[in-house]
């Protein structure tokens, strides 16, 4: 291979029958430049019989004739004849070895095996422990910002205030809009939705009922609950995800910062905090547009909405839909701060668990707030 392209020997392939055997020699440049020729040459062989390959006389060579060589192996053998290399130049064969994979075809996939019922049933046990798993590892984080709450109760000094009052702002007041607006959208929809229904049975008056007990019970926190899932749950998961990639986490713990305190305690405490508040916000605007959509279609006057609404609707409406917003928001923050603890060293990791985040609190929620329906229905409130 040390020879200039000019000086070395052209292609020679030569073959001879010695009883059971064919003897091959092939001798002087075999490269990409010969490789054509040398496989128009080789590919009329019959295999029919052992080879026994001489390519001591090869001067020059690369990876295009050791794939060849490759190739006319794997022919040989694919039809019962064994090939084997008498004699090469160093480090030939080791190239052959090399570039074999190259030459060997890729093998059809296999079939998928036909699942049955067994198959199935082994899928439905491995989902339902894997929702144990998620389900225990939640109440792992629960249980540790419990306890670093507890912590910080006995040891003000080290709760963190200004990052409490900071999350409450991100939280609480950023979202009032898009929560206010939704609110007031749905109090729309529902007076419209409700005054078409029951104007055909000329009970027009009830919408008030209609709209109040839905968005003081049910759609006012829930919503609004549902909208912080998607914004803050988020936003959870991609600020502790971006500090666990820049390896800030393991920085605080080098210098005895405790993460669980610094990150998560002022976080759900502030979801804690401002979750009824914004459940309030969302009460109110609700019936603003509830009340506003009543005046228009139905002609039910603000006095009347009012007085309507004072009558048909009991506190203890607005209370139950209150007293999920602390469940909820424990939920939303516990989900997104463990989803963010669980980000790897990459980009994708962060995104799957950002979004992964808002599907699992979502669904959290809109469970929860399921069985505080059946809940509360048990008891007859």
């Amino acid at each position: 291979m040390s020879e200039p392209e000019e000086s070395a020997a052209p292609l020679r392939i030569t073959s001879a029958e010695t009883g059971e055997t064919r003897a091959l020699e092939i001798a002087g440049r075999l490269t990409v430049f010969e490789v054509t020729e040398a496989e128009d040459r080789l590919a009329a062989l019959p295999a029919d019989r052992d080879i026994a390959a001489d390519l001591s006389g090869l001067t020059r060579f690369d990876t295009a004739g050791a794939w060849l060589i490759a190739r006319l192996r794997q022919r040989i053998e694919a039809a019962g004849q064994s090939f084997r290399i008498a004699a090469a130049p160093a480090d030939f064969e080791a190239l052959i070895a090399r570039v074999s994979g190259l030459a060997a075809p890729a093998e059809p996939a296999a079939p998928a095996p036909r699942r049955g019922p067994l198959d199935r049933l082994a899928d439905l046990g491995e989902g339902v422990y894997r929702a144990g798993q998620g389900a225990g590892v939640f109440l792992g984080v629960f249980g540790l910002f419990l306890a670093r709450l507890g912590r910080a109760l006995r040891h003000p000094g080290e709760f963190r205030l200004t990052a409490l009052v900071s999350h409450c702002e991100d939280v609480g007041l950023r979202a009032v809009p898009i929560v206010s607006l939704l609110s007031f959208l749905i109090g729309v929809v529902l007076a419209f939705q409700g005054a078409t229904q029951l104007r055909q049975f000329g009970a027009e008056v009830f919408v008030v009922d209609l709209i109040s007990i839905s968005i003081l019970r049910e759609l006012g926190i829930l919503l609004t609950s549902i909208i912080v899932a998607g914004r803050t749950a988020s936003a959870f998961t991609a600020a502790i995800g971006s500090m666990k990639m820049r390896e800030e986490i393991d920085a605080m713990r080098t210098l005895g910062i405790d993460p669980a305190m610094a990150l998560f305690v002022p976080r759900i405490l502030a979801l804690i905090l401002m979750l009824p508040i914004l459940g309030l916000v969302a009460n109110v605007m609700g019936l603003l547009g509830g009340g506003i959509m009543s005046l228009l279609v139905l002609d039910i006057s603000p006095a009347m909405f009012l007085t309507r609404l004072s009558e048909g609707t009991d506190i203890a409406n607005v209370l139950i839909g209150l007293s999920k917003a602390p469940v909820f928001a424990v939920i939303i923050g516990v989900v997104g701060c463990n989803a963010g603890m669980r980000v790897g060293s990459n980009a994708e990791s962060l995104g799957r668990q950002t979004s992964k985040a808002v599907v699992q609190a979502i669904f959290a929620v809109i469970v929860a707030d399921a069985i505080f329906s059946i809940f509360f229905a048990e008891l007859g409130v």
